[in-house]
């Protein structure tokens, strides 16, 4: 019987009726022919397995850097850099978003779909250039609210004088195009007014004390005495409306929408409570309409009540990474990878409250797979989504300002990418 050792490597035989190898080990009894053995397999089987093919599974699936970059470069970035250390390895993108910025682009990269550009009322009132998406099936619009709304959209923060109208104006295009399919990513909106300007648009009117129709301005939300819903576009009935939020406050009361975040939107503080009583009192006239009570539901409060309008429509309010990740299929596509990649603009505390890094974690660890993160920057509280990763990394590798590290974001991420999968590749 031949003993397996350095001089004696194990026996090769072909197989011809499958036409596939196969090593045949002679080892002896001693502790030594073990140790042998597993060290040839681990420094010379694995090696030939990746240079046959079988290669290393990686998913990347991130969410945009706000400001730089978006959710697909961030991606393609990633990518760049483990196929240049790791050539073998099967590297697939999908880009993730919350419903806010980059809801649009990780849908169509997706889905292979197409945008269309239109021109429509921004948030000032003022006409604006932009766009809207359609999914590869060619029957679900994707609108998302910080194109049309945005807060680096506007020019004066006057929360009063802004609007939601042009969202209703592209909603009604689309049907008028006969899409009866939409998605609509609440994040990102520099607006507060309840959704009053966009269900002007569908053909709501709003009126005061006197009768008068009001405009589609927030302002106009301290008059209101009235609704009329006999204008409301009667084919919108037929529509099935999808919401992606990415906060889940309710429309008023401390934790709403005007207290939590309307003071980002330009509300001064002395005028938080006159404007939620205000979008109150709005929220009672419109559910005694429709006879029922939604002003407290999750969601209700996303960009600045947008997400009470939309319950008004009978539309479906879902978390948006979640949302996201079920369009894309991203639960499947994480069940046959070796490790996950994401990453967000800046990760922190905030993180764990439904961002996508955080879902993609969890969709990760459902499937035992190992989940890295690789962000802009890591901010206050990082230490509680330790739980959701193998570890945590940042892009900046040195102190720089933060114009500085927007402008050469693409570089450091690519940077960093390599740096992580050297690590990888070492532990794989």
């Amino acid at each position: 019987m031949r003993r397996y050792n350095q001089k004696n490597p194990p026996i090769v035989q072909n197989n011809k009726k499958h036409g596939r190898k196969r090593l045949i080990f002679v080892i002896g009894n001693d502790a030594l022919s073990y140790i042998s053995l597993y060290n040839y397999l681990i420094n010379n089987i694995k090696k030939q397995y990746i240079k046959r093919g079988m290669s290393m599974n990686i998913v990347v699936a991130p969410d945009s850097f706000k400001g730089s970059l978006s959710s697909v470069r961030v991606g393609e970035t990633i990518k760049k850099g483990f196929k240049q250390v790791i050539p073998s390895s099967n590297v697939t993108v999908y880009p993730m978003a919350d419903g806010g910025e980059g809801t649009i682009d990780s849908l169509i990269h997706s889905s292979n779909g197409k945008t269309y550009n239109i021109t429509v009322t921004g948030s000032d009132g003022d006409k604006i250039d932009t766009y809207y998406g359609v999914l590869g099936n060619e029957s679900t619009v994707i609108i998302e609210v910080a194109n049309i709304v945005g807060l680096k959209a506007i020019n004066n923060k006057d929360p009063m004088n802004s609007t939601t109208y042009g969202i209703g104006e592209i909603i009604l295009h689309c049907i008028k195009k006969n899409y009866k399919k939409f998605i609509i990513g609440l994040g990102g909106s520099s607006t507060n007014d309840g959704g009053l300007g966009m269900l002007q648009a569908l053909g709501i009117n709003f009126a005061d004390q006197k009768g008068e129709c009001l405009s589609y301005y927030a302002k106009s939300i301290f008059d209101i005495h009235s609704v009329d819903t006999k204008g409301l576009v009667p084919e919108i009935k037929n529509c099935e409306i999808t919401v992606a939020y990415d906060v889940n406050n309710p429309l008023c009361g401390k934790e709403g929408a005007t207290y939590v975040y309307g003071t980002q939107k330009g509300v001064k503080e002395s005028e938080l409570a006159t404007l939620d009583k205000a979008i109150q009192n709005y929220a009672v006239i419109i559910e005694k309409e429709k006879k029922d009570y939604f002003q407290m539901k999750k969601g209700a409060g996303a960009a600045g009540g947008l997400g009470f309008a939309f319950l008004f429509l009978e539309a479906e309010l879902k978390p948006g990474a979640q949302l996201v990740a079920d369009i894309i299929n991203l639960d499947s596509k994480i069940s046959s990878a070796d490790w996950v990649i994401t990453g967000e603009g800046k990760s922190d505390y905030q993180s764990i409250f439904g961002k996508a890094p955080i879902h993609v974690a969890k969709l990760a660890k459902k499937n035992n797979v190992k989940s890295l993160l690789l962000s802009g920057s890591l901010g206050k509280g990082i230490e509680e989504l330790y739980p959701y990763f193998v570890s945590c990394h940042s892009i900046i590798p040195r102190p720089l300002t933060l114009q500085e590290a927007m402008d050469d974001s693409e570089l450091l991420l690519f940077q960093s990418s390599i740096n992580l999968s050297k690590l990888i590749n070492s532990l794989s």
